[in-house]
């Protein structure tokens, strides 16, 4: 078997709206479309980074919390790739968004911090 690419990740949210709009407003990911499916009382929304298709974020009536902290088992986080963690950290922070401070990974020397969606996924930025 041969994988091409990672080609979207999945995200259940407990507020639809709230979460929509942190990740087209806050983030800046751009809608492909947005599909209301009655039958699951529930919505899907694909969004996509520099026209690559990463996210669809689902709405379903009261889904059952998930731990992220301390650590759970399972996907631990998902990190998106900038050019400088510090001016994107400051972005966030200005829209309300709190970051970690900004840490060094000692294998590659490269610039990084967490922050939390709005249902406290944990989120990261590492620097190109």
């Amino acid at each position: 078997m041969k994988l091409n690419k990672v080609h979207h990740i999945a995200i259940i949210c407990s507020d639809y709206p709230k979460s929509k709009h942190f990740y087209t407003d806050i983030l800046g990911l751009e809608i492909i479309q947005e599909v209301y499916r009655e039958a699951r009382d529930s919505y899907k929304l694909d969004l996509k980074l520099n026209e690559n298709y990463v996210i669809e974020l689902f709405s379903f009536p009261n889904p059952p919390a998930r731990p992220s902290r301390p650590e759970a088992q399972g996907l631990r986080h998902l990190a998106f790739e900038v050019d400088d963690v510090a001016t994107a950290a400051a972005e966030l922070n200005a829209k309300g968004i709190q970051t970690e401070p900004i840490r060094i990974d000692e294998y590659t020397g490269k610039k990084f911090t967490f922050f939390a969606d709005p249902d406290d996924l944990p989120l990261e930025l590492y620097e190109k």
